[in-house]
């Protein structure tokens, strides 16, 4: 299952006061939601009146007329037993009148929830006409009340939730709702809701629209939860407000779909949602489930069966990247990689200040150990050092090529650090003698003792200076293992521990565009542009790159990919490959996509143990493989079942 949710957010053409045509409306755009085939159609608030009827609300005749349109939409949506409907009515309940919102499945009204918060302030005058859910003295009402002829009670309250075909939770509140310190929804989330809809009637004036999708935003985020909020357009009465029409669909904290009209008249707007993500978020962290132990005993919720069938959004109205890790917008991302940037400055200036020592940084010329150079420089600036207590050492072997050997060496001078050439040939060829390799084998021992040889000269030099050895491996290798245990696996602080390889090039970028590098700039640009590579194996006749990463372990487009669903939220093999199909269409075939997901969980498990043991290093965004932090794996785990999962694809 892919577990994502459609929502259509129904602003219809309302005429104040003329229910039928409203309904007509309304009925409408139901058949358009069931065509769009969305699983939920969320009307405004008071949408089969108007929310602007005023002291109309007291009138038999507007009430009579409800009654009559509720009937004829749920036979409306008996005739679209997939689609479950929400829309907002005054109703009569023991003698008093409630804003409710009903909702209905297949011509079958499973449950009436009342507005909790009246708003009676400014231009709000709701206390007037209507009564609250906490003046409620019935927890359910029958059909003929409200003008049904189906079997049953109905239930009715602000404690009703709603189970959808395939599991799915669902919670409603009314407008004022969400403006509160304790939403509804919060105790709907809190008792399971995975989904919240919000029916609402918010008038517009300047600057609410920002404030309205904030609140939108962050009820999202606290409850871990799909939230999506329908307000009336622009048709409502014009006596002294204006109504936007604003509908907003956030997800976690993200917001996924806005109307971009800021003052619309009648519009349906689709968008799905990822229930599968809410769950697995939420399975981590536990924190709105541990609220129930004291808000969940004040208010248990009812939870109403709405039978219906399996949801049936396919997820294609889902906004789906290729980089998950790289903001799509220049503006986001660069913000995003200077505070990587600073984080990691941070987190070294702390180690370095703690220790009083200098940092020790291996410079291939490429993009991993850039980075890392330039954090340790950032460092010390911070630390009011100057930059040659950076001591950076080239360790040309004998696959380092003419372009990053000279790109090295530019970079190094340009940044004003301590410099040191040490040529490993010699040391590892006297290595191979010892140990009885061929050197004219190019195997894993040929490649593993030149970074191992590395790693040692830089420890033991680190000794010599006085400092520790900074790691220049990044999350990417980490999760394929494309590192030589004890060789660049290994150092004392791991800087680029947390950023993956297609941030890495961003982050770059970004930092040459600073101020304090403008000088490295040019060489910078060039190390961007110089193919990603271990450079273990002799270069050609011209002293050009042989050994190309991507060739050998696949893109890391697609291993950023795949690490970021199955570490932050544990999709499956098979909703993995169905999401990077779709990503990857107009770049990689099937097949090959596949290949490398296939590589992945292979890798991802095997190389478990060299995560086990690795260095200490900066946390910078919400996926991490540290032990000792955000993942904690047996090094002898079995990959069997999702490698299985994969062959069946």
């Amino acid at each position: 299952m892919l577990d994502y949710i459609r929502i259509a957010c129904a602003v219809p053409r309302v005429q104040v006061g003329e229910v039928r045509k409203n309904v007509e409306n309304i009925c409408e755009r139901i058949r358009e939601a069931d065509a769009g085939k969305a699983d939920v159609v969320v009307f405004p608030e008071l949408a089969l009146t108007g929310y602007t009827c005023a002291d109309l609300f007291f009138q038999e005749t507007l009430l009579r007329a409800c009654r009559e349109g509720l009937q004829e939409i749920a036979l409306c949506s008996r005739e679209r037993p997939e689609l479950t409907v929400a829309v907002g009515l005054p109703v009569v309940l023991g003698g008093q009148m409630y804003n409710c919102a009903a909702v209905l499945q297949n011509g079958i009204c499973y449950g009436l929830v009342p507005k909790t918060y009246l708003p009676n302030y400014d231009e709000f005058y709701e206390r007037r006409w209507f009564s609250s859910s906490e003046d409620l003295q019935q927890v359910e009402v029958s059909p003929e009340e409200v003008g049904l002829s189906q079997e049953g009670k109905i239930p009715v309250g602000r404690d009703v939730l709603f189970r959808l075909g395939d599991g799915t939770v669902m919670g409603v509140e009314i407008c004022e709702d969400l403006w509160t310190p304790m939403p509804p929804s919060t105790l709907q989330a809190i008792n399971g809701a995975e989904v919240i809809i919000n029916l609402s009637a918010s008038n517009e004036t300047v600057g609410k629209r920002n404030f309205r999708r904030q609140l939108v935003q962050h009820q999202s985020s606290i409850c871990n939860c799909i939230y999506a909020y329908v307000s009336s357009g622009c048709t409502e009465s014009t006596q002294d407000l204006v109504f936007s029409g604003h509908s907003l669909v956030a997800e976690d904290g993200q917001i996924l779909a806005e109307n971009q009209e800021l003052i619309a008249t009648e519009y349906l707007m689709f968008q799905d949602a990822d229930v599968g993500m809410i769950r697995a978020i939420r399975r981590r962290n536990k924190s709105v489930r541990d609220a129930s132990s004291f808000f969940g005993k004040l208010e248990p919720m009812r939870m109403q069966r709405c039978p219906g069938t399996q949801l049936r959004s396919d997820g294609s109205l889902y906004p789906l990247v290729k980089l998950p890790f790289v903001p799509s917008e220049k503006a986001d991302r660069l913000e995003r990689c200077m505070s990587i940037f600073q984080i990691q400055v941070a987190g070294l200036a702390q180690r370095l200040n703690q220790l009083g020592c200098k940092a020790v940084v291996g410079v291939s010329g490429g993009l991993d150990s850039t980075l890392a150079l330039l954090v340790a420089v950032g460092a010390m600036h911070r630390l009011g050092r100057p930059a040659t207590d950076v001591w950076a050492l080239t360790l040309p072997c004998f696959g380092t090529s003419d372009r990053t050997y000279r790109n090295a060496w530019e970079l190094m001078e340009k940044l004003g650090v301590s410099t040191k050439e040490i040529s490993i040939k010699e040391a590892v060829t006297g290595h191979f003698r010892d140990i009885g390799h061929d050197p004219t084998v190019f195997n894993g021992t040929y490649e593993n003792a030149q970074a191992r040889e590395r790693t040692q000269i830089l420890m033991d030099f680190a000794s010599v200076v006085g400092g520790i050895v900074v790691g220049t491996g990044d999350l990417s290798e980490l999760a394929l293992g494309w590192c030589t245990y004890n060789g660049d696996h290994m150092s004392m602080y791991g800087v680029n521990a947390s950023i993956p390889k297609t941030m890495m090039r961003w982050m770059i970028s970004a930092i040459s565009e600073s101020e304090a590098f403008a000088s490295s700039k040019a060489v910078l640009q060039d190390i961007l542009d110089t193919p990603i590579s271990p450079e273990l194996l002799p270069p050609d006749e011209k002293g050009n790159i042989v050994q190309y990463t991507e060739d050998l372990v696949g893109p890391y487009a697609l291993h950023d990919f795949f690490l970021y669903y199955v570490v932050r939220f544990a999709f499956s093999p098979t909703k993995i490959y169905t999401l990077a199909c779709r990503a990857f269409r107009e770049d990689f075939d099937q097949e090959t996509i596949k290949k490398w997901l296939k590589s992945f969980y292979r890798r991802f498990f095997t190389q478990q143990f060299k995560r086990s043991c690795m260095p200490e290093g900066v946390k910078v965004g919400n996926v991490s493989l540290s032990p000792r932090g955000d993942w904690r794996m047996p090094s002898d785990a079995y990959a069997n079942i999702w490698l299985a999962e994969v062959e069946k694809l």
